[in-house]
């Protein structure tokens, strides 16, 4: 034998084993798929349908029941006459094909079964649930029933006893029991008649009933007391109140309190039908409302009973506070008026002044209209007292700022004598300086220096002016002379350094002499000359003589220097 033929013999035992192997597996599965099916049947005959629908049919069920017993009574019938039957035979033929290796005729035998016993389970299972129902029903009910009868006399009782306390609510609350006590004759009835189904439906609507009723009759009591009890009572309170008020002189603008009172009576009779309709919701957020325009009420008689006393205590000291700054502000008037005279208000004193003036006699003003209403019973406390604190916040501010501007003016009489004292230290100052270049017998001074000191001269000399004026500007001459000030000592920085040039170029010239012999020494010296004797220039005298000094001795015109300014500082 070839070793090909040897192959293809190897190759058809495996094939025939792989066949065999995947037939014997395919029988086990389907075997347990066949044990499955046969399991599900049994699980159906184990629910013992058939004994519930006798139970079912000994109760005498009617009604709403009795359809539904019916019903699933059919679907029943239907699964035991043909469903399980043929799924029996199905499995029968499927095993017995199993059995022989018929594996695919099998296969569709069992699919076909598998199709038909998971509806038929389904409706097995839901048709036991229905059938419990029913036969459990009437217990179920009973029990139900005894408990919501009890609840129901319970609240009754409750009801009965306490039934002032409902007020316009007792009638349709008795009309609510009388409902339930209909709908639980009903739901007995209909359980005698066997249609336990159709009330067990009434007992769920009693139960809704009762458990709401529960729920309202709390509040509702709770309503009604606040209708009839407390709000009246408040209502009473606030007319009372507010007619004794009237009676002393109390003056309420703010609300029409009587209009108000009566306003809220008729909010109550509406709430009282909303308690009658048993409206817990509407009837809790009308109260809620009313309670609001109540407590308002008293909001505002309350704040007119608080401001009384701080009018009555500070009527006099209103009027002492008004009547001493009307006195004030007379008088810092009249003062400015004064001042204006001699002085020029530059930032609207004088205006100010009567501004605050007529601001306080406003206050008095309006004061006396505020006693007045009292007097007359028609004073609003509460405004005259939020109008007093504003005026006694406002009499504090003007106290400061018209004593500030009375301040502020009376310094102008000492300014204006520090001034006239600065325009003659000046004059001095100024004089000195001339005077001082005079003992010094220089040949003339320079151009700069002589329109300075005519600058100077002048500038004084306006003030002075100024000063004489019948109203002068303080602080136009304070500004002046600020600017004089800084004129004059640059005045005298100037003669400063004219006189210490003029000794520096004499004493340098003195010192050149040495080295006259060189001509660029002569040059420097007849060019000096010229600028010291002829122009006056005695800074560019010095800075010509020092240059050529320097380039001669570098180093000497520093000594110099240095030398003079020691001996001056040492004098």
């Amino acid at each position: 034998m070839s070793s090909i033929q040897s192959l293809i013999i190897i190759a058809i035992i495996l094939i025939v084993i792989l066949v065999i192997a995947f037939m014997l597996i395919m029988n086990r599965r389907q075997l347990r798929e066949i044990i499955a099916i046969d399991d599900t049947m049994n699980k159906i005959e184990k629910m013992h349908l058939g004994q519930d629908i006798d139970r079912l049919d000994k109760m005498d069920l009617a009604g709403e029941s009795l359809t539904t017993l019916k019903t699933w009574r059919k679907s029943y019938q239907e699964a035991s006459t043909k469903k399980l039957p043929e799924v029996q035979h199905l499995v029968e033929k499927a095993a017995d094909q199993n059995t022989h290796y018929h594996l695919f005729k099998a296969r569709k035998n069992i699919r076909k079964a598998q199709g038909i016993i998971k509806t038929t389970f389904d409706d097995a299972k839901n048709t036991k649930d229905v059938f419990t129902e029913l036969l459990e029903s009437n217990r179920e009910n009973q029990i139900q029933y005894d408990s919501l009868i009890k609840d129901y006399h319970d609240i009754r009782k409750m009801v009965l006893a306490d039934s002032f306390d409902y007020g316009a609510a007792l009638d349709q609350i008795e009309n609510e029991l009388t409902t339930m006590e209909n709908d639980f004759a009903e739901a007995k009835n209909l359980s005698s008649q066997g249609d336990h189904v159709e009330a067990k439906r009434v007992l769920s609507k009693i139960k809704m009933t009762l458990t709401s009723l529960k729920e309202q009759l709390p509040k509702l009591k709770e309503g009604r007391h606040q209708l009839d009890t407390v709000f009246q009572d408040q209502l009473r309170e606030l007319s009372t109140t507010y007619k004794k008020m009237v009676s002393d002189k109390y003056y309420i603008s703010e609300v029409n309190v009587l209009n108000e009172i009566k306003s809220i009576h008729d909010q109550i009779d509406d709430a009282r039908d909303l308690l009658a309709n048993l409206n817990v919701k509407k009837l809790a957020e009308k109260n809620k409302k009313i309670k609001k325009e109540i407590d308002n009420l008293y909001d505002v008689l309350g704040k007119e009973y608080k401001a009384r006393p701080f009018v009555k205590n500070n009527q006099a000291k209103m009027l002492k506070l008004i009547s001493h700054q009307q006195v004030e502000s007379k008088r810092l008037v009249e003062k400015m008026q004064h001042i204006d005279e001699s002085y020029e208000l530059t930032h609207g004193e004088l205006d100010k002044s009567k501004h605050l003036e007529e601001e306080v006699n406003d206050m008095n003003r309006q004061y006396t209209i505020d006693t007045q209403n009292i007097a007359d019973g028609k004073g609003v406390y509460s405004e005259i007292k939020d109008s007093w604190l504003a005026m006694l916040d406002r009499l504090r501010e003007i106290d400061d700022e018209q004593k500030k501007m009375s301040q502020d003016v009376d310094g102008l009489y000492d300014s204006e004598n520090v001034a006239n004292d600065s325009v003659n230290q000046f004059k001095q100052e100024v004089s000195l300086v001339y005077r001082r270049l005079e003992r010094r017998k220089l040949p003339g001074n320079p151009d700069a220096f002589v329109q300075m000191y005519t600058l100077v001269v002048n500038e004084i000399g306006h003030v002075s002016d100024e000063l004489s004026q019948v109203r002068i500007n303080m602080e136009k001459i304070s500004d002046e002379l600020i600017q004089i000030s800084d004129d004059v000592e640059r005045l005298k920085r100037e003669a400063d350094d004219i006189i210490n040039s003029a000794d520096l170029v004499e004493l340098t010239m003195q010192y050149s002499n040495k080295y006259s012999s060189k001509d660029s020494i002569k040059q420097a010296q007849e060019k000096t000359m010229k600028l010291y004797s002829q122009d006056y220039n005695y800074k560019e005298a010095l800075d010509t003589i020092a240059t050529a000094i320097e380039k001669v001795e570098p180093g000497s015109y520093q000594r110099l220097e240095n030398l003079y300014y020691s001996d001056k500082n040492n004098k």
